[in-house]
């Protein structure tokens, strides 16, 4: 009988799969090229790091301070020369014009508000701040964070002269403090972890407060009354479901003006439309499954169903999920270090150093930061457990809050911003306060990390405990 004749044997295939193709990115960075190897692919996987962000705000800091301390002359003037240069801004018959760090701190700055707005909505009605049992804890610890500082600020340098820093050692700094955290790693508690996160947020809270209602320069009603009225049409677009970012963004640039115009500081322009992004989906994800499933029966796109199909996905998840994802890498890898670029530079030399230290601005807001803010939420916890309103958070101790409480005292970018707001055209005063907020910040890191690490020692085994949510911050 002859041989039959043999099916071709199917060759095994190579290609890598979508899933692969995805999780390691764009494709050019696979290769064997030198940019490949030693640029994109080390760059990708610091930028994962959770302390990327933190890594990038403590070098622009050192290369900010670095700018103005060479030991040879000149470079002090050319730091104030450049982030003082007038930028002119004209349209049609408006123009603004500010230096170049006033546009860092009044533009950029917005942007970094936004995201945090967004990161308020998202927790209000997604996180743990919609539960009030799980969220009082980190609230009323917050509140104990902001008050004791404030206070102790208020007892050392409440001068005519001083006494409008006390907003200063409010502040916790989110991107350094989980910077931190993530360096301590699995020695601190998942649910620590959570806390201080959530205790950071209603921190942020509380500062946006504190700017727009303390920090705000003579009021123009009628700016203000644009302000508030482009709010209200950005609302009721919202109740109609148009949710096309194009318009929010152009109603969004107009806001920043008016608030700007107004004396509000602009940067409250973008915590406002933050919380006004909605946090709900337009459509329920099985919508976008049912319709990719009919549109590729026959195992093809074209044009129309490949729009409605981008469409319906695109709409499944809430834009305020969208937009957070896509720009909380820009606010925490470029804006922040900008800002710390444009703010941190501070003459330590010829004995400003120790005129700084000994002032009473500094030493108000160094004991507000180092001391105030660990015993202010230590204290608030204390009380909000013995009288039973929460409970400690799972698998953490009472030293792991004072540990805790410690690295909220890392006041670095808010206290920064809040510093510039309290002394305007006082750069004496505005120098004291950044060289204590810098050396406070570096003295609370340090004393949260040695006492979280000596706690860690009798804590349970991490495998004892349940595998945390992944964090959005």
């Amino acid at each position: 009988m002859p041989d039959q004749p043999t099916e071709p044997q199917a060759q095994p295939t190579t290609e890598p799969s979508v899933d692969e193709l995805w999780s390691r990115g764009p494709v050019w960075t696979q290769g064997g090229s030198p940019v490949a190897r030693y640029v994109a692919r080390p760059l990708r996987e610091f930028l994962h790091v959770e302390s990327a962000g933190s890594v990038l705000l403590l070098f622009a800091t050192l290369a900010a301070l670095a700018w103005v301390n060479l030991p040879f002359g000149g470079w002090a003037e050319a730091y104030d020369a450049f982030w003082h240069t007038p930028i002119g801004l004209d349209v049609g018959g408006w123009r603004i014009e500010e230096t170049l760090q006033h546009w860092v701190n009044d533009g950029l700055m917005t942007l970094f508000f936004f995201v945090v707005g967004l990161e308020i909505k998202y927790e209000l009605v997604h996180g743990d701040l919609r539960d009030p049992r799980t969220a009082a804890l980190p609230i009323v610890a917050a509140f104990g964070g902001m008050v004791v500082p404030a206070l102790l600020y208020v007892t050392i340098a409440g001068g005519p002269e001083t006494g409008q820093g006390w907003g200063i050692p409010m502040a916790t700094d989110i991107a350094f403090a989980v910077g931190v955290l993530g360096v301590l790693g699995r020695r601190v508690p998942s649910a620590a972890r959570l806390f201080l996160l959530t205790l950071a947020i209603v921190d942020d809270i509380g500062a946006i407060v504190v700017i727009a209602v303390f920090y705000t320069a003579d009021l123009s009603l009628g700016w203000l009354a644009l302000a508030l009225g482009l709010l209200a049409v950005m609302a009721l677009l919202k109740a109609l479901r148009v949710w096309s970012v194009q318009i929010y963004v152009v109603l969004g640039v107009v806001l920043w003006f008016a608030l700007l115009s107004s004396g509000v500081h602009a940067t409250l322009a973008g915590v406002a439309v933050g919380l006004l992004t909605p946090a709900t989906a337009l459509l329920k994800a099985p919508v976008a499954t049912a319709f990719a499933a009919e549109a590729l029966q026959d195992k093809e796109l074209d044009a129309e169903e490949l729009s409605r199909l981008r469409f319906l996905v695109t709409e499944s998840v809430p834009v305020a999920e969208r937009l957070q994802s896509m720009l909380h890498p820009v606010s925490a890898y470029v804006v922040l270090p900008i800002f710390a670029l444009a703010n941190a530079g501070v003459v330590l030399t010829g004995g400003v150093l120790g005129d700084a230290v000994t002032s009473s601005v500094a030493l108000g807001i160094g004991l507000g930061l180092v001391v105030g803010k660990p015993l202010g939420i230590v204290l608030a916890c204390f009380l909000a457990v013995r009288f039973g309103l929460a409970r400690l958070p799972e698998h953490t101790s009472w030293a792991q809050v004072v540990g805790v409480g410690a690295i909220a005292g890392v006041g670095f970018t808010v206290s920064l911003f809040i510093a510039g707001l309290s002394f305007p055209g006082d750069e004496t005063l505005t120098a004291n306060a950044k060289v204590g907020i810098l050396l406070a910040s570096m003295v609370a890191a340090v004393v949260g990390v040695v006492v979280l690490l000596v706690a860690g020692r009798d804590r349970v085994s991490p495998a004892a405990e349940p595998t945390p949510a992944p964090s959005r911050h």
